[in-house]
């Protein structure tokens, strides 16, 4: 079982109240009063894993240096605590099912009746108490709201860790909305009031709530949460809206959650240090300049397909003191007619992630003007292919030049990995986690990162294409990145431009708000660079 104390995280009311910011944030205060972290998310959805799951319906998918696939929580869970997740971050009710079923196949339970419980439980158990090994404390955010069906075998899981370890060693913490009345101009607690009690039938008592709300919430309003939910009244903490949710921890700091967490566990600690983070959210306050870069994808009506884009995007603007503004851009819109129309007055040019050929030539023309108007131009896993193909198509006059992903009759410039062929089962098979990549001295790359030898994450089957190496190189594209065995181009970028790189991983995995992602520090600067007038350019 481990010595880790335990902390789970369960919602109320509805979904999507900030669970994942709230988890993360006391992860960050934890972590400043020097404990060793961990997070860990449980979706109780029946998929094994995201990997194959709609951007439009799930957001984006979030990997990690150990190649799993996982909800996109982990990112705030990576970009708050600033601790590299693993595989034993992120578990679905698909994969215990999965895993209990393999087990059964295979004789594991010598002949038992399988059940919900125990065994059920018994795996979300063992995958708790593993993902706790080496850590202090490890924060478990339940996903869904509580009454869900499909999230009872999580709740029963912790209700047994919580009598398995004792109470000082585990503590619950319940999220709930406290919704705002206008037609009474008053808050109201019985919705919180009614998802405790249905908490409490499950035989969870939370020791702390956190009443998520618009605005500030009245001395009344808290202490009767207090009353009628049997949590002491200093473990009501108010949790609002914020204009930037970089300041949750400070915000949760100031209304004492850590503080209350840590007496509850009997965790004897000094007050955190969060001078630097408060520093950080200074210069986030103090921005005055603006950037506007321009997202070119096929999934921008929902914006968390590409949370992580956008959120190393803005880490990159605080540090210039600079807003990052996205302008949207449906590839699927965009033309050779009002490609200028609609990129003509953006700073940078963004092609992210995605799989199938929907969109694609709108992402080729993008990066097509971007090249020719020397606009700054970033493109991240497929936004490199579609650089390459451009290139492809417009510089060495390849004209059917494509991926094999989009037209397997076409000049392949990007091929499927060989080790990627015949695969029918889609999920959890691409070139997934952490791979190095050598930098070539003397380019955009190696002005970015200032390491001869780097390591990104990757969520790709498909490859540049060798056999085009040398009809492409000859005719200026500048291969910056190549796999350590000099098999894979890692990266490509072009020179007598200000900034323009395209890269096989997927950087934004791994920027931080205090330690912006060095490829997209220099985009913005780049970016930013445009955006002064002509007469203060160098």
């Amino acid at each position: 079982m481990g010595k880790a104390k335990h902390i789970f995280v369960t919602g109320g009311v509805v979904s999507g109240l900030g669970k994942g910011i709230t988890a993360a944030s006391l992860g960050r205060l934890l972590k400043a009063r020097g404990l060793k972290v961990a997070a860990q998310k449980l979706d109780p959805y029946m998929n094994v894993d995201p990997g194959t799951m709609n951007p439009y319906q799930h957001g984006e998918v979030f990997v990690t240096d150990d190649g799993a696939e996982t909800d996109l929580d982990l990112g705030h869970y990576e970009r708050f605590i600033d601790e590299n997740l693993n595989s034993y971050s992120n578990l679905t009710s698909g994969r215990v099912y999965f895993n209990v079923l393999t087990r059964e196949r295979t004789g594991g339970y010598l002949g038992q009746t399988v059940q919900v419980i125990p065994h059920i439980t018994d795996e979300i158990k063992r995958f708790i108490y593993t993902g706790a090994e080496g850590a202090d404390v490890l924060i478990t955010e339940i996903g869904g709201t509580v009454g869900d069906i499909e999230g009872q075998p999580f709740l029963e899981a912790i209700r047994q860790i919580s009598l398995e370890i004792g109470k000082r060693n585990c503590l619950f913490i319940h999220l709930a909305l406290i919704p705002y009345l206008k037609g009474s101009g008053e808050h109201k607690s019985k919705p919180a009031q009614h998802s405790v009690k249905e908490l409490r039938a499950m035989g969870i008592s939370p020791d702390i709530i956190v009443a998520r709300s618009d605005e500030r919430l009245n001395s009344e309003i808290l202490a009767k949460l207090s009353l009628f939910c049997n949590v002491k009244p200093d473990c009501v903490i108010e949790n609002i809206t914020l204009n930037c949710l970089y300041e949750a921890p400070l915000m949760l700091n100031a209304n004492g959650l850590d503080k209350m967490v840590c007496r509850e566990l009997a965790l004897e600690t000094p007050e955190p240090d969060m001078d630097e983070w408060k520093a950080m959210t200074a210069r986030i306050a103090a921005r005055q300049d603006t950037v506007t870069v321009a997202m070119v994808g096929k999934y921008v009506r929902l914006h968390d397909a590409y949370l992580s884009v956008i959120e190393a995007l803005g880490h990159a603007g605080f540090e210039f003191g600079a807003n990052v503004e996205i302008v949207w851009i449906d590839s699927e819109q965009v033309t050779r007619r009002n490609v200028s129309s609609l990129l003509h007055s953006v700073h940078g040019i963004l092609v992210p992630g995605g799989f199938g050929e929907r969109g694609i030539e709108g992402m080729i023309i993008a990066c097509q003007y971007a090249r020719e108007n020397r606009i700054p131009f970033l493109g991240l896993c497929l936004g490199m292919h579609i650089a390459v193909i451009e290139f492809a198509r417009s510089v060495c006059g390849l004209e059917n030049a494509n991926s094999s992903e989009f037209d397997l009759n076409s000049e392949k410039v990007i091929a499927l990995m060989e080790e990627q062929n015949g695969i029918v089962n889609k999920g959890g098979t691409m070139r997934l986690g952490a791979y190095p990549c050598k930098v070539e001295p003397g380019t955009m790359l190696a002005k970015a990162y200032k390491a001869d030898v780097i390591s990104e994450r990757h969520r790709h089957r498909y490859e540049f294409n060798n056999s085009y190496k040398d009809k492409l190189c000859d005719a200026g594209l500048v291969l910056c990145g190549i796999s350590p065995d000099g098999v894979l181009v890692e990266a490509v970028e072009l020179e007598d431009h200000p900034f323009f790189v395209g890269v096989q991983f997927h950087p934004e995995f791994k920027s931080r708000p205090n330690k912006p992602h060095p490829l997209f520090l220099e985009f913005i600067r780049a970016s930013q660079e445009r955006n002064k007038p002509l007469i203060d350019r160098d």
